[in-house]
């Protein structure tokens, strides 16, 4: 026909309707495909406990429609001629959509990436959802910063004074907010490295306590006296932390003394008598009981053993017993404990 043959902006009528039927194509079977790739991967995602194709179906999702119909555009376009100053902008407008669609891929990763690590916090501290979201939101602003300077570069802008301002900027920005960030980064530390977690109970130099919240700026440590500590976190990792929630075992060391008239055999029997009394007590380990040295007023002894347990109330418990015990069969075998006695000798001379 005669009306195909007629030219606009270069190509004929059927070129335009040729290139409209690949475009229609290629943008139905691309809308299908997806339709069954999401469905299939959804399936597969259920049925599976492996994270990665759940991060695929996110993916699939967030490809918008624009992307396909870009592509689909793109694929047609090669069946016509378009003039130089046409494909330029063409193409540099297929590039910007290009650069938007994986700015939405990188930030579906980085959020599924962050998800699945906070998951995975959150069963063991809670408090890093906090510090783990703000990262995630710093994350996906650097993120879109690139991409922001991603496309105005290819638009024709000159990003060089840009990037160093920004660079400048993002100086002042840090000297002027460096304890935030200095705390920030003691955050990020804490729950990476993960010293403590909520629930620990803690000694920090002079204080202790266990701990209750661990923020973004401080931690927040109640006290056994009942009051809440809140310390900076670049200040908390300064300091020299002991961590009993992560204490194994318990080493205990007492001691006690016994009257010096206490009589040689007694003073063998006491070895015997303790390290009997340790070893009935459920969750403890004896070491070693030891007639130590000669005190002021009392024959010294030194015990040691070992509590299998962290639990400080499981410690007393088993100490009160073994007290109680010893008390009770050294009144048997009538042993007398010490206590501080002085003797004056008063030696009279003749006149």
């Amino acid at each position: 026909m005669k009306i195909l043959q007629t030219v606009y902006l270069g190509n004929t009528l059927q070129d335009w309707l040729i290139a409209a039927c690949i475009f229609m194509v290629a943008l139905a079977v691309l809308v299908v495909l997806k339709r069954i790739i999401l469905s299939r991967l959804s399936r597969l995602a259920t049925a599976t406990e492996n994270k990665l194709d759940d991060m695929l179906v996110d993916l699939f999702k967030q490809t918008k429609i624009l992307i396909l119909i870009v592509f689909s555009a793109y694929v047609a376009s090669y069946a016509v001629t378009l003039k130089p100053n046409i494909e330029a902008l063409w193409q540099k407008a297929v590039l910007l959509i290009l650069i938007f669609q994986g700015g939405l891929w990188a930030s579906v990763a980085v959020s599924f990436g962050l998800s699945h690590i906070m998951q995975k916090r959150m069963d063991q501290d809670t408090s890093s959802a906090t510090t783990i979201a703000f990262l995630g939101f710093m994350a996906r602003l650097v993120l879109w910063v690139i991409v922001l300077l991603l496309v105005l570069d290819n638009l024709g802008f000159n990003i060089t004074g840009l990037v160093a301002g920004l660079g400048i900027g993002g100086i002042a920005v840090a000297l002027a907010v460096q304890n935030i960030l200095g705390d920030l980064l003691a955050s990020l530390s804490i729950v990476l490295d993960k010293p403590f977690v909520i629930g620990d109970f803690v000694v920090i130099d002079s204080f202790m306590g266990t701990i209750e919240h661990i923020g973004l700026k401080s931690t927040r440590i109640r006290s056994l006296s009942g009051e809440q500590l809140v310390i900076s976190n670049n200040d908390l990792l300064k300091s020299r932390i002991s961590n009993y929630k992560k204490m194994r075992e318990r080493r205990v060391a007492f001691n006690f003394g016994v009257i010096y008239q206490t009589p040689r055999v007694k003073l063998k029997l006491i070895n015997k008598i303790v390290s009997d009394i340790i070893r009935e007590q459920a969750n403890a380990r004896f070491d070693r009981v030891h007639f130590k040295e000669y005190g002021d007023s009392s024959l010294n002894y030194e015990v040691v053993y070992y509590v299998e347990t962290p639990d400080y109330n499981v410690y007393m418990d088993i100490q009160q017993a073994i007290n109680l015990e010893m008390f009770r069969r050294f009144q048997e075998e009538s042993i007398e404990f010490a206590y501080p006695t002085q003797t004056i000798f008063i030696q009279q001379t003749a006149n």
